[in-house]
This record gives structure tokens, sequence and C-alpha cells, in this order.
């Protein structure tokens, strides 16, 4: 009988797709310890999104957390992390030293392997992250990046069987070390027919003794048959997470997987009653956090987008914080095309959220009306070449919006010419704000922007979820708030749930949608909102999708010019600008930095 090995991806992916990545290292240490002593010898521990969200959301150091996990395991236990070709860590590709740097800091910081992917499998994008991850002196996992295509397109080559292996041929003529080769499918849409022809083709091409790695999640309900067929075509090592960390949008449970193989062939290297044990202290631990129900669910729409489980519930957590979940369902319905019209990347991180970035846009501003900057820059080139070529007609209208020529360069070059990019950009970063220029904080300033410099400071704020939390919300909206005069007033809405008005050929209607449902219920004409507050001076400038408010660029008294940036929205990762409607002069400002914002919600005035 042979043993199949697995990676627990519990500490990384697992967090990701289950709570938007946002988990404090000292609850999960316990577990870790515990896992290692169930026998578990091979971890999943950070990078990905596993590395921004700690200084975005968990007011950590990332470096910090490494060296407490390799501490816990001791020196033996494989620690691996995730990266994403040129961008790294980040959803902004690098220069070359900051990828070399990564590297460096990666393998300083206790780091076993690197698995190093990019989602357009453009292999000159892993050949040079490739080949520092190597000098560094850390194995390099090189990924084929796996996405099952949405029904009805008439691609008939990308993301087949044999577009994976022409990219592993790719791969092995351009010379790239590597220690082992993972298919990772972070969308779990690829299906079990195309995962064997796929891993049995690679096992044709590479050398014997070659590791292969299979990656995906659950969140289409494919999980367990895409890695029993993976199995089958040879794969050495699967990748596997525990509860409550598991199915849903996140791998498969590592006992789903044991039960699966039993009476085959094959089984799992694991003493079973102790990991039973360790799922249940691991569910303990976890039980402060609040998990999102899409976290847990098999969603049979996800064919259809496609939306990576480690993404679903970052972007959806996002929109909790932004008051906009409720167009969360148009907004994965739009994905399809955003995809189809984008050239076919793989739909993981940061393609996917370009992809759900422009699929938002669409959603909110109307289809095609507004290119966000990451996937106007993706179309054009300049992340690397697309898998199948974009659509013209969006490659035109990125142009415009943009102010960019298309571009076939390579993008390591591109970025090495950027002055905002680089070891010594970010050097000048850490001195004006008076910070230690280490390589760690150099790092860190290039990966996270100016949240990783609120961070160095101090100043980051705190965006886990609680249970308690979301609960004392709840408790909220069910007991009507008493204004300033003794009159009740609803609360405010922070799900799905509530009412809305929508406006349809002009005309505004009140609809109510029910908690836990998409089901829309009383429809009914608006009426004409009744304000009592004084009319303000001047034109509005309107929020044109809801988000947070970034930095406020212009104040009362000054003049500005029609179009000119008066203010940074950000939402899903995306920061947008809003521009003035007209010229005139700023007579008031309605926010402040921090503050949500609506759709339509009046930020400023101009006279």
């Amino acid at each position: 009988m042979k043993k199949i090995k697995f990676m627990d991806v519990s500490f990384r992916d697992g967090f990701q797709s289950c709570y938007g990545a946002r988990v404090k290292t000292d609850d999960f240490l316990p577990v870790l310890q515990a896992a290692v002593d169930a026998g578990t010898d091979n971890f999943e521990i950070g990078g990905g999104a596993r590395f921004q969200s700690l200084y975005f959301y968990c007011q950590e150091d990332a470096f910090d957390m490494m060296d407490a996990a390799r501490k816990v395991v001791g020196p033996d236990i494989n620690l691996q992390t995730l990266s994403r070709g040129a961008n790294v860590v980040g959803l902004v590709s690098q220069s070359r030293d900051i990828i070399d740097l990564h590297a460096k800091m990666f393998k300083k910081h206790g780091i076993t392997t690197i698995r190093n992917f990019d989602a357009l499998m453009d292999v000159r994008n892993l050949a040079y992250s490739g080949q520092c991850i190597h000098n560094a002196g850390v194995k390099h996992q090189v990924v084929i990046a796996l996405m099952g295509l949405p029904p009805g397109l008439s691609e008939e080559y990308c993301h087949t069987p044999q577009f994976y292996l022409d990219r592993l041929k790719e791969i092995l003529d351009a010379g790239i070390p590597f220690d082992s080769v993972a298919f990772k499918d972070a969308s779990g849409t690829t299906t079990p027919r195309i995962v064997f022809d796929s891993i049995k083709g690679a096992r044709k091409i590479l050398p014997p003794e070659t590791v292969i790695q299979f990656h995906t999640h659950d969140t289409a309900g494919m999980g367990v048959a895409c890695n029993f067929a993976a199995i089958e075509a040879g794969a050495d090592i699967i990748d596997l997470s525990m509860a409550p960390v598991s199915g849903g949008t996140a791998e498969v449970d590592l006992l789903t997987m044991w039960h699966r193989l039993r009476g085959t062939d094959y089984t799992l290297d694991i003493d079973h009653e102790k990991i039973i044990e360790v799922e249940a202290m691991f569910i303990d631990q976890m039980d402060k956090y609040y998990m999102p129900p899409e976290a847990t669910e098999v969603n049979p729409l996800i064919p259809f987008s496609p939306m990576p489980g480690g993404a679903l519930t970052a972007n959806t957590q996002m929109m909790r914080d932004n008051n906009s979940l409720h167009l969360f369902p148009e907004v994965i319905r739009n994905m399809r095309e955003v995809v189809a019209k984008g050239g076919f990347g793989s739909s993981v991180t940061p393609v996917s959220q370009f992809y759900f970035q422009q699929a938002f846009a669409n959603t909110v501003q109307g289809k095609w009306k507004k290119i966000t900057e990451s996937y106007g820059k993706m179309v054009l080139g300049y992340f690397g070449k697309t898998p199948a070529e974009p659509d013209p007609e969006i490659v035109k209208l990125a142009s415009e919006q943009l102010e960019l020529e298309p571009t076939t360069e390579d993008v390591h070059d591109i970025n090495d010419r950027n002055p905002e990019l680089g070891i010594g950009y970010n050097k000048k970063i850490l001195e004006k704000e008076g910070l230690p220029v280490t390589d760690e904080n150099i790092f860190i300033s290039a990966t996270c922007g100016a949240k990783g410099i609120a961070f160095l400071k101090g100043d980051a704020p705190l965006g886990i979820r609680y249970k308690k939390d979301v609960e004392a919300e709840a408790a909220a909206k069910q007991a009507p708030k008493a204004s300033a005069k003794g009159e009740l007033s609803p609360p405010k809405l922070s799900s799905s749930s509530g009412n809305y008005t929508v406006t349809v050929d002009g005309k505004a209607y009140n609809v109510t949608v029910a908690e836990g449902s998409g089901a829309v219920q009383a429809v009914t004409p608006a009426a004409a909102p009744v304000s009592t507050e004084p009319a303000k001076e001047g034109v509005p400038v309107e929020a044109a999708m809801p988000g947070n408010v970034v930095a406020i660029e212009v104040e009362v008294g000054e003049s500005v010019n029609e179009g000119d940036d008066v203010l940074i929205i950000e939402a899903m990762k995306m920061e947008s600008p809003v521009k003035a409607p007209k010229s005139g002069t700023v007579v008031s400002i309605e926010v402040s930095p921090g503050d949500t914002v609506a759709t339509g919600d009046s930020l400023m005035f101009i006279a």
C-alpha cells in the first residue's frame, strides 16, 4: 500500500480561506505544536495573504510569526510559504532587488521551502524569482497554476492539459532550478479529468525522482475527487487542512481524505486518532473568531466565476467592512466576463484580485465604465503575458483610461526603471518617517506600502472580526437605538440584510433583503427621502463605490480644476481616486480618513 504524503495548510491557506487571513499568532501556536506531536512534519506557514494581513489587520509582524513557528516545530520540520513570482507576497510586482530580498529574508526567518507561482504562467516571472529562491538556499517549488474555464466559452487551449504541459516544458527549457513541482488550483474549479491528465503527462516529462504536489480547494465540491485523481496520476503529496479551516472554501480535511482512501491501494501517513484530538483542540482555539457562513459552504456557482477559496472570504470580509456585501452575488456573476476578456490568467492572487476589483467596479459603476488600474495594467502587459490575448476593446479602453501603451517587455525591466520601487526608494521612506532602516523594514515598506509604514509607526488598526463583535452588531440590529430627541431610529446595518433603495430605469424602489438569503421582499415605489439638513453650498463630490476613505488630497478653501484628484477611496484592496466634477473652490469636506462611505455619499462640496 502506497503512503501518500501531505502538507498541512491549516495555518496559512486555511486561515486565508476561512478567516480572511486574520488570525493572531498566539492563538494557533499551541495547535501547531500539537500537530507536530501527532506526527505531521510538513506545514504551510506563511506567505500569500498571510504576510500582508498581519500588518493590515492583526497588528503583528509576519517575520516574528515565522520565527515563532520555527521555534515551536524545531529545526527539522518543513515550513513552507507561498510567493507570487514577481509580486512575491504583495499585490504589486516588484523590482529585482526586492524579489531577491524576499528570498533572503524568508530564509533568515526559518522558511524551508517557497512555493513560487505566476498567475499568468509567464515563465519569465518564475525564472528570476526561482533563481533567487535557489540562491538563498531555500527549496524552490515551482508551480503550474490551474483553473477550470467557465462553461460556455469558446477557448479551446488555455487551461487544458496540453496548455499546462507546454508551460512545464517552458520551465524545463528555461533551466529554472527547482526542487519540486506543484499543480495548484486555487479556485477548485479544475475537473478531475484535467487534473489526472495533466499530472500523468507531467510524470512522463519530468525526471522520475521529481516530487509532484497537488493543491486544490473544496469551494466547488470537487476537492476529494480531484485529490484522488492526482494521487492516481502519480502525485506524491497533496495539500490538506484541519477543522475548523477545512472543507468549503478551504482544502479537504485530513480525516475526510484519510476516509476516502480506505479500501484503496493508498493511505495517508497519519495516526487518525491523534488527528481527531488535534482538530478538537484547533476548533476550541479558533472559537473566538467569527467565521463567515460562506467559508464553510460548497458553492456550485464557483465554476462559473471562478473565485478562489483563498480570496473569497477575504473579499467578503472587506465587503462587510464596507457595507457592500449585498453586492457580492452580482460581483460573482460579473467575474466570468472579466476573466474571459482579461486573457484567462489563472484566478489566483494577485490576478484573482484584479478580476474581483474589475467585477466590483463593473457592478457599482456600470460595465466597463472604469478600468481598474491593476486589471488595466494586466491586459496591457505590465505584469507579463496573459495566456490568451485580452479582448482588443478592453485593451483599448485600458490604454485610454490609464494613458499607457500596451507592452511585451519583461516586467522586471519595467519595474527596475520605476523610481518608486526598490530598496533605495524604500530606505528613503523609512528615513523620512524616522524608522529603523533594516532589511525587514525595507521589505515591509515595499510589499505593504503605507499600511506597512503605519504598522511600523504603531498606527495600524485591528481588523480582526471576533464572534463577540459580530454578536454585538447583531444585537444592535435587533434593538433600535434612541436618537438625541428620544425618537427611535434603525441601526446601521453591516450585513447583506436590510432595506435598500434600488434605481431601475430612473425610478427608485424600496427593497428588503432577508437575513441569510438573497430573497427580495416587499418591493414598493420609494418615497423621496425627507432631509432635515440644510442644503449644502456647491456641487457635491459623490462616492462612485462603497469603500473606506484613505486620504483627502485638498483642503477647504483650495481651488481645484475639473478632473483633479480630491480624495482617495479604498475598496477591495484597490485605491481609487475621486475626481472633482467641476472647477472651483472646496467649500466643505464631509468625511475624514478612515470613514466608511456608501455609493452616492457626498464627500465634499465644490462651488
